[in-house]
């Protein structure tokens, strides 16, 4: 089973018009509509609502590697790299986690 990945002008490994970077393969999860994006802006643009973060801690999936397809938790894809397909993740990402994440405590 392949996750499906949404965005714009979207490549083999999921990299939008948005982060197109070699390393930029994350597609995050959006809370309300349980769908994975390339990024928020995509997301926006593609869908009647705005990203919702997703709440942290959970057990749940919550990004989606691109090169693989394979879905991750909040720990798996903290350790930098998919634990499935070994590529690395864009460390710059972490700047952008208040879009993606909220915590729950």
């Amino acid at each position: 089973m392949s996750v499906s990945i949404y965005g714009l002008k979207l490549d083999a490994d999921g990299r939008c018009q948005h982060y197109h970077g070699p390393t930029d393969i994350i597609a995050n999860k959006c809370a309300r509509c349980q769908q994975y994006f390339a990024c928020y802006q995509c997301h926006d643009a593609l869908q009647q609502h705005e990203f919702v973060p997703i709440s942290l801690p959970t057990d749940e999936y919550v990004v989606c590697c691109g090169h693989c397809r394979h879905e991750l938790t909040w720990s798996q894809y903290q350790t930098g790299a998919c634990p499935f397909c070994q590529r690395a993740f864009n460390p710059k990402c972490t700047l952008h986690h208040a879009i993606y994440f909220t915590s729950s405590k």
